[in-house]
């Protein structure tokens, strides 16, 4: 399997060549030359599979150039019940995202897919925790080390951190916005004392800190000199890592592979519905992928009129599903890559303009009207919305959900069909919103023993202003480099 970038300037890469750069060299985004194909009867057989198994099944058909027993022992050793423990596999333990059903609505089986069992109690656990033993097994295997520049929102954050703790070889920094998440979010992150783990606070929003990031990657002497490296979803691993729930969460919704399920993803960044996109593109038969965003709705102004218009920093809303207060979905060049008939001359121009004019018109583009092929269809929810849906939720089903969750539940029921399953993809425990949660229900979210008193522990972050001159130097200085 050979890797390309959305801009066209790099390409026939391999998965450990890519595994730790991020960015292409051109400022795109890596996908592989073609989507591998997953036949009906290929599902099948994977039916009744730990999610090691699948996972290897699926990854293995996009990295190739790592020893498949050293492959199956990477991923055998991330994906266990001992590192998946947070939760409610009320079904088999080595499922790790079982699916969580709540009930029919209008003729659909309406189910939530546990993603929020690992670590760090998010979703983006599945892919950081992988990520994390294949940084640290490509590192020692080339003698290097590797400097990770991330920014995050909210989850992304704590989940690299405990991903890269005490790995070998690897140092993180991640940069966050100053008082943009929540007292949970900020006390994972900032309460750990591991030597390799650098928290920054940016005094702006998380477009600003990805800016950062982006413009780091894209200075190429320096990203060489100090050994960058990214965990953003930028990172094709991550995404890759991600797509393997989609298949999962279809094979334990159906019976046989005639049937359809559609997947609602709370989204901001493009990166975990970006996942199945790729899904859908190998063969699985999802019926729709249906975004939904909160009032950051970037993605959904998108679906709606072919306009992508990107927000400034003072357009962005800080709502209280914090983790998709994004304006500008880094992900999403990869689906209009796709969606322009992988034209990378026209997807390096439409990006361009993101950066010089704030967006791009599709909407009278031939590839607009092409979007239902895909399976996309979208929507938005409020702050009032998702303290409704919490409400119902639980009042119906007696489960709790999170912020994002509940933006997906709202938005997934708007696009129910009847006798499809609809999955949403489960963002997180509620615990890690506890203050939004004492609001909808008047109760206090459940917390896991492993965080009891976490917000009380001493905190390690340095506050700095919006400036990539700056996170270079404090990079250069921590490095030696």
């Amino acid at each position: 399997m050979r890797y390309i970038s959305t801009r066209g300037q790099q390409a026939n890469q391999s998965f450990s060549e890519i595994l730790l750069g991020g960015l292409a060299a051109d400022g795109g985004l890596y996908l592989p030359e073609k989507y591998p194909q997953v036949t009906k009867e290929q599902l099948d057989a994977w039916r009744g599979l730990s999610y090691a198994e699948l996972a290897y099944e699926v990854l293995s058909l996009y990295c190739d150039d790592i020893p498949k027993e050293d492959l199956k022992a990477l991923i055998k050793k991330t994906y266990t019940a001992e590192v998946y423990c947070n939760g409610r596999a009320e079904d088999r333990a080595e499922d790790i995202t079982p699916i969580h059903w709540l009930g029919d609505e209008g003729g659909a089986r309406l189910g939530l897919l546990s993603l929020s069992n690992g670590p760090t109690l998010a979703f983006k656990d599945m892919a950081m925790q992988l990520l994390g033993n294949l940084f640290e097994y490509t590192l020692n295997k080339q003698g290097q080390e590797l400097n990770i520049l991330g920014a995050t929102s909210g989850d992304t954050g704590s989940a690299a951190e405990y991903a890269m703790r005490g790995k070998k070889g690897v140092r993180v920094f991640m940069l966050s916005p100053k008082g943009k998440m929540s007292a949970f979010q900020v006390a994972q992150m900032y309460s750990l004392q591991d030597e390799n783990i650098y928290n920054i606070a940016i005094e702006g929003v998380f477009d600003d800190a990805q800016d950062i990031v982006k413009a780091v990657s894209n200075d190429h002497a320096y990203k060489a000199k100090h050994k960058i490296g990214t965990v953003n979803s930028i990172n094709w691993a991550r995404v890759v890592a991600q797509v393997v729930y989609y298949f999962q969460g279809y094979l334990l919704a159906t019976k046989t592979s005639s049937e359809k399920v559609s997947f609602c993803v709370p989204s901001g960044n493009f990166g975990n519905v970006c996942a199945g996109h790729i899904a859908r593109m190998m063969g699985l038969p999802i019926e729709k992928l249906v975004v939904a965003t909160n009032e950051n709705d970037v993605l959904d102004e998108f679906f709606r009129t072919g306009v992508y218009r990107a927000r400034q920093s003072s357009e962005t809303f800080h709502t209280t599903s914090p983790s998709m207060d994004i304006s500008k979905a880094s992900n999403f060049e990869r689906f209009i890559y796709d969606l322009l008939g992988r034209d990378a001359a026209r997807t390096a121009q439409m990006f361009k303009d993101v950066e010089t004019k704030g967006g791009f018109d599709l909407s009278k583009d031939p590839a607009y009207s092409t979007i239902p092929q895909y399976g996309f269809v979208s929507g938005k929810s409020t702050h009032a919305n998702r303290l409704d849906t919490i409400r119902d939720i639980h009042a119906k089903y007696k489960v709790v959900i999170d912020t994002h969750t509940a933006d997906g539940v709202k938005v997934a029921r708007e696009n129910l069909q009847a006798h499809v399953p609809m999955l949403v993809l489960e963002t997180a425990l509620p615990i890690k919103f506890a203050e939004t949660t004492q609001e909808a229900l008047g109760q206090p979210a459940d917390r896991p023993a492993a965080f009891v008193g976490i917000e009380d522990k001493p905190q390690k972050v340095t506050v700095m202003k919006a400036s990539a001159d700056q996170v270079k130097a404090f990079v250069a200085e921590h490095t030696g480099l």
